[in-house]
Parts: structure tokens; sequence; C-alpha cells
């Protein structure tokens, strides 16, 4: 047996009693449940957790492992922009180790829901991991985990700040499944007052007032004199002192959220100043006390957070009605490979005006991994993913044409030229089912596929059918 290292104590510790000493090192050692303090902390999300799992199982360095944590980083660097509300349809198979990854943009107050719904192919319930993370612009740390669960529940996140967040959606390996993930927006407070709703806002933050003196730090809800006027939140009353901007006013503090909502040009108080309230209760009426003596009743509505000052009520308070578009692609082709039928922009997004990646030519393989709308999200044969339109997808079911292909001609598996060879060929014709760059891809029969480049490629004038 090799000798323990000895441990040198400080000469106090050393005079410890050995029963209290043995207990102190004990402590230090371990955990109660006898885990070792100088373990690093275990992993916060179920996404960590899994990848741990695939690590004491010595899974990570499998090719297939090395694919699924590289799919993990890739997905949240390169992710496809999305506008809320959002559906998509895909697929994951047991082959690949693939994510996806969906930049959304979020305002401070806007509370995002994310559900997964998941089909496997055996029947058995499919896992799939959904993290958000927020990019920080911070190079040394870009991405900041902010909420992480599997399809045992939803994913809820309330927004802390304006910006981009990354949504990841990826399965546990060797599993293939269908799934259903739709994300949207809801507001983090209720409306303040009593059967209003966003359409009564007629002022907003950042306004001038004062002929450009000062800005307008919060927004103007209209609504007939004495209608309640509501808790948004629950918290306690921090004050009720009249002043003269805003008149009769509550100052309530948020409890979860650890800010103060301000409520100003009150008819009349319905509350005291320490009273603990829930929220929908009662804070007051609609009025037009203090600066707005001059105006129709309203409501001033302001949202405090200590160091960050004012913020803009509105993403807290607004309900959207939009419902995400209903996919109108034919979700049957998802998880096949299609082919472009013509030109096609390929887009980085699905927002209002999105950004084109490139063009596809006519005749390119697509692998079709999910439906949004009336678009298809796929793959191109090197790699690059995006969005294009599914009326410009066809079935690779009917070649373009045959080729004769010269006897010992490589079969790869990627159109490049150091590509992994697959098998040979025997020479003959093989249907052509696809072209990309300087590769045409053949099926070789029994539903497999290669690739070979187009130059030692007879075509003959004819298409058939597989």
């Amino acid at each position: 047996m090799q000798p323990q290292p000895r441990i040198a104590l400080p000469s106090r510790v050393s005079r410890l009693p050995l029963p209290v000493l043995i207990a102190a090192l004990a402590a230090i050692n371990a955990c109660k449940d006898g885990v070792s303090l100088f373990e690093p902390p275990p992993p916060a999300s179920a996404h960590e957790r899994y990848a741990k799992g695939l690590e004491r199982a010595g899974l990570e360095e499998t090719a297939l492992g090395r694919d699924w944590m590289a799919a993990a980083r890739s997905s949240i660097r390169q992710p496809l922009s999305v506008s809320l509300p959002f559906r998509e349809a895909g697929y994951f198979a047991a082959t690949e180790a693939r994510a996806v990854g969906y930049a959304i943009k979020l305002r401070d107050g806007q509370r995002l829901s994310v559900t997964a719904e998941t089909n496997g192919s055996d029947g058995a319930p499919l896992t799939i991991f959904l993290d958000l993370y927020r990019q920080t612009g911070d190079t040394a740390n870009p991405l900041d985990l902010v909420a992480s669960t599997d399809t045992a529940a939803r994913l809820v996140h309330e927004a802390r700040r304006d910006g981009v967040y990354v949504l990841r959606v990826q399965p546990e390996l060797l599993r293939s499944g269908d799934y259903n993930v739709t994300a949207s927006t809801e507001p983090s407070l209720a409306f303040p007052v009593s059967g209003r709703d966003g359409r009564a806002v007629k002022s907003f933050f950042g306004a001038d007032r004062d002929a450009g003196a000062r800005r307008h730090h919060g927004i103007d809800i209209f609504a007939p004199r004495g209608t309640p006027v509501l808790a948004a939140a629950r918290g306690v009353v921090r004050s009720i002192s009249p002043n003269n901007l805003g008149g009769n006013v509550v100052w309530l503090s948020d409890h979860d959220r650890g800010q103060t909502l301000y409520y100003a040009h009150l008819d009349r108080h319905n509350v005291t100043a320490g009273q603990q309230v829930e929220i929908g209760d009662t804070l007051g009426f609609v009025g037009n006390t203090g600066n707005a003596s001059s105006t129709a009743p309203h409501l001033h509505f302001g949202v405090y957070r200590r160091g960050q000052g004012p913020l803009d009520p509105y993403p807290f308070v607004y309900r959207s009605n939009a419902r995400p578009p209903a996919i109108v692609a034919d979700t049957s082709e998802i998880g096949t490979l299609g082919r472009s039928r013509a030109k096609a922009p390929l887009l980085a997004s699905l927002d209002r005006e999105p950004p084109m990646l490139t063009t596809v030519d006519a005749g390119t393989p697509l692998q079709i991994d999910g439906a949004a709308g009336s678009w298809f999200r796929v793959r191109l044969p090197d790699g690059t993913a995006g969005y294009v339109a599914s009326r410009l997808v066809e079935s690779t079911r009917k070649a373009v044409r045959h080729a004769t292909v010269s006897s010992g001609t490589p079969l790869r598996d990627r159109p490049a030229p150091d590509a992994s060879i697959i098998a040979t060929a025997p020479g003959g014709a093989l249907p052509v089912i696809g072209q990309f760059a300087d590769y045409a891809l053949v099926d070789t029969g029994e539903g497999r596929t290669a690739w070979v480049p187009v130059r030692p490629v007879e075509t003959s004038p004819h298409s058939a059918t597989r």
C-alpha cells in the first residue's frame, strides 16, 4: 500500500482532542451524503447532468457522444432567428446526434413560455432538453444559462433585461422521435386597470414632457374616473404620500421581483401604507390629480428597479393576442431527403426581414429537419442550416436523370474529396437524385445513397423512378 501524504496541521488544531479532530476532518472531506466538498459543484441543468452521465459511462469518447456534445455547442453558437409566437414541428433521428438553436428577442418584463411535445418512434416518451441562454456580449462568456428543463415540465423564464436569448432543443442519445416546440410571451405583471388592456395605453415610456425638459418614466392608461386601479403584483404598500406631479399615488413593493411599482393621478386611495396586497386587489381609483388636472382621467404606471432606475412598463403588462402561424408545410416530409425544385433563397431566420444565407440551386439535396408555417428547416449537404419555402422543395423519390458511373469510382458519404469512401461503384447506370457543387448524389440501391464526382459521370437523357 502506498503511504498516504501527511497533512501538516496548525499547532492550535493539533492540540485538539482526537475525537474532535477526527470529526473536523470528516466534515472537511465529506458532506453529509458522502460527496467530497472538494469535488466540483453539481451540474446546473438537466442537460449538464445528462452530459455528466455520458462522461461517467465513457460514452463521451465515442463518435456519437462527441457528435452530441459538438451539436449542443454549435446549436447555440449559430442559432436560427425566429419571431414570437413561434411553432415548429421536427424530427430527431437516433442515427444522428442533433440539436437546434433558436435566437429570440425578449424585452425586460416579458415572460417566455416554451413547451415541447414529443412522440418517440418506439412509443416510449422521448426526453428533450430545453435550455435558454442570454447573449451577454462578453467575448469571454458570450452565453449565460438562465433557464433549463426537460420535457417533464414547461420552460418559463421572466426576462430581466432586453436582449437576444438562445433556446436550445436537444434530445437524448440513440432515440428517434417527433417533436413540436411552441414558444410565446406573456406579461409578467397583471394589467393595473380593471377591464382594460394594452389598447388603453395612449402615452408611452420615453415620450417628451415639459417641452423636452424631461422624459415620461411610465405609461398612461386611460379609463373613466373611478375605474378600479389594481395591484399588478403581490407585495406591500410602501407609501401613499401625495406629490406635486403624481397627485394621489401608491408605491408598491413587488415581492417576487425586487422592484417597485408606481401608481399616480389616483382619484382616491383604497389602501394604507404597510398594507399587504395580492394580485388584483384594488389600490385606488382612476383620476387626474397632480399635474394631470387638465387631461382626461388616466393612470400613470411606472416600474422602478434599484440600480437601473425607471424601466419601460409596457412589456411588463402588454398581452399579445397573436398566435403562432399554423404549420401548412407538409410535415410528412420531415426527416426525409428533399430536393430544391428551382433556385431558392435559404434564409437565416423567420423574422420579418430575414437575411439570406445563400441561394440554393435547383436539384440540391435538402435534409428536411423541421417545418414552421409554410417553411421547411433544412440542411444543405455541407451542413449549412436554414429555412426554405416548402413549395420550392420536392421529393427525391423520382430521379432527375440516370448516370453511367465507371467501375471502381469511389462512393463517398459527403460531397467532398476527403469524405469517407463507403464503397466503390460496380459500374453501370445509377439514378441521380440531386447535385451539390461538383458532386452528384446517386441511388446505389436498397435505399442507400452516395456521392460521386460529376466529371466521371456520364448522364443519359432519360429519367427514372426508384
